[in-house]
């Protein structure tokens, strides 16, 4: 299905190049979005040439700091953006994954985003793609980016999920199971991104925001995305968002290849947790563990019935007196709808407070774990800053049994389970989404450069470079390489790259493939090292690099201390000039 939706849009549909020009269909900004449409405005865009570009305000709690509105808020530009074409969505409007999904997810479709947690919208058959701010701009600019042709693993779901275990539980197994192993294997030997497609019997019986909950994995696992078939489930869901026009079938080919299969017996899979050290372990090894603070839904890991289902189990509790259960509901549709069905009043009288959907809850910046206790939620951890505590990760009915005892336990301790039906007359009245009016004048691009985030100048690669070593995830004081060893000290990298002008290197055993493309989008340099070598890197002090002549062949010799080391560039075709000019360039690229 992947190779469908690429092939379908590219100049090359055998795929044959080692970067492939793609049409995009959709445009999605929710970390900077001023940033990319500043370079947008900067690339002489009069207006986008996609389908759809959305800037999502992700930022709903703020101190009055002008530098951290102006990058994050869309609305500081709002007229500018929407003269250009692009949608805002307001904050407050829900977390980004969850409200595109509801409202923009459109099967057969390929976006492009700065998020990699949009990779839930898969549920709905779309294919979700990251790139950086510069390559965002580009498509903005000419519809179209450069970019690897991705692999496949298949993910075939067979059996019926058992009462009390959630498709949270099955992303979980999945992890147990070594899912981002196989992706790592898979990218390695291909150099390419590996997207995770869900086949089987039991992938056409989910619902689409329960698929979406598996989607929403690809990140962990060093996926660059995943996607489900769009069938009648999609063509349902899409009608009771009031977005039947949007359906499209897709559906892959009979006997089409993948790089490998992984089978899961959804009937065997027991309610399940993940820990603080990112370990998946079954709910009984950790029962009785006192639990502090509770955050229930979040951007993608719980789904409306979950959270209909998790206030039923609550109804007539309360909240035991050392435990904080603060609800986070994904949008306002699963707002709405809470609120009409009167689970809302339920979570309420039991003693739930209701937060606002910034995304720093999801990164632990807004309501981190307290000291000393333990924190559940069903979203997915995102890299911080620092070693900071963590928390568990687990399904809305385990979270559910926590809040009524006050500890961890396994929900089928609960006499019978619920029944819950999701109402199919859902609201989508998209009051805080900013459209542009008709007949409203475009503002002039003087105004607009001033008013859009100044893009950084390109960190151009010239002569041999000494650069200091770090080794933990924190911003460093100047120019430097990042050395870490592990997926989410990259994902750390990748995140933080785009507006820390100090990262100028990550260096680790193994960097996906989709990462490496936006990196060297970014004029960073992503680099492998043996085990060895990555020992030897990490207790020194510094980095000597050659000048960008010395590059050959994608080998670099480097000087850490009194040591030699061959540290391998991932970088391939042209990503090798973007990393060297220091941006991503949409023209003049060859194969």
């Amino acid at each position: 299905m992947t190779q469908k939706v690429l092939a379908g849009r590219s100049d090359d549909p055998g795929l044959n190049g080692d970067l492939v020009r793609v049409k995009v269909d959709q445009v999605v900004l929710a970390r900077q979005p001023n940033l990319v449409l500043g370079e947008a405005v900067q690339l002489g865009t009069k207006q986008v040439a996609v389908e759809l570009a959305l800037a999502y305000g992700t930022r709903c709690v703020t101190n009055g700091d002008p530098v951290e509105v102006e990058a994050t808020a869309p609305s500081a530009a709002s007229r500018d953006a929407l003269g250009l074409g692009v949608l805002v969505a307001r904050p407050g409007i829900g977390f980004a994954p969850a409200v595109h999904l509801e409202r923009f997810g459109s099967p057969a479709r390929l976006a492009i985003t700065d998020e990699p947690r949009l990779a839930s919208v898969g549920g709905a058959g779309m294919l979700t793609l990251t790139a950086s701010p510069s390559q965002l701009a580009q498509a903005l600019h000419s519809g179209s980016i450069w970019v690897r042709p991705a692999r496949s693993i298949q993910v075939l779901l067979s059996g019926k999920i058992r009462p009390f275990v959630c498709v949270r539980d099955v992303a979980l197994e999945l992890i147990r199971r070594g899912l981002g192993d196989v992706v790592r294997r898979v990218d390695g030997e291909h150099q390419a991104p590996v997207v995770l497609e869900f086949a089987g019997p039991s992938a056409r019986l989910l619902s689409v925001p329960d698929r979406a909950v598996l989607c929403g994995l690809a990140p962990q696992v060093g996926a660059a995305a995943a996607i489900f078939v769009s069938d009648e489930k999609t063509e349902v869901y899409l009608r009771d968002q009031r977005r039947s026009k949007a359906h499209r079938s897709l559906l892959p080919d009979a006997g089409a290849p993948c790089d490998d299969v992984l089978t899961v017996d959804l009937s065997a899979v027991d309610p399940l947790i993940m820990d603080e050290t990112g370990v998946v372990r079954p709910v009984r090894e950790l029962a009785d563990r006192p639990v502090r603070q509770v955050i229930l839904g979040g951007d993608s890991g719980a789904s409306l019935r979950d959270l209909l289902a998790a206030a039923a189990l609550l109804k007539s509790k309360r909240v035991p007196s050392r435990l904080d259960l603060l609800v986070a509901p994904p949008s306002r549709q699963a707002l709405e709808v809470l609120a009409h069905s009167g689970a809302l009043v339920d979570l309420i009288a039991t003693g739930a407070r209701l937060i606002e959907p910034d995304a720093r809850v999801v990164t632990g910046e807004l309501y981190p774990p307290p000291p000393g206790g333990t924190s559940m939620r069903t979203f997915d951890p995102e890299p911080a800053n620092g070693c900071g505590p963590g928390f568990l990760v687990a399904s809305a009915e385990t979270i559910a049994y926590a809040v009524a005892h006050g500890k961890i336990g396994d929900p089928r301790s609960f006499k019978r389970p619920v029944r819950v039906t999701v109402p199919r007359a859902l609201p989508t009245d998209d009051v805080l989404l900013v459209r542009k009016t008709r007949g409203k004048a475009r503002s002039d691009d003087a105004s607009a450069k001033k008013r859009f985030s100044e893009p950084p100048n390109p960190r151009k690669w010239t002569n041999s470079t000494q650069l200091p070593v770090v080794t933990e995830r924190t911003a460093p004081g100047g120019p430097s390489a990042l050395v870490v060893g592990s997926l989410e000290d990259v994902r750390w990298a990748e995140r933080h790259a785009s507006v820390d002008q100090g990262i100028k290197a990550v260096i680790a055993p193994h960097i996906p493939a989709a990462t490496v493309s936006v990196l060297s989008g970014l004029g960073v340099l992503a680099l492998r090292a043996s085990e060895a070598d990555f020992k030897e890197l990490s207790s020194a002090s510094s980095l000597d690099l050659p000048s960008p002549g010395e590059w050959h062949n994608g080998g670099i010799r480097v000087t850490a201390g009194n040591s030699e080391l061959t540290l391998t560039w991932l970088a391939v075709g042209p990503e090798r000039l973007w990393a060297e000019s220091g941006a991503y360039s949409g023209s003049g690229v060859t194969k």
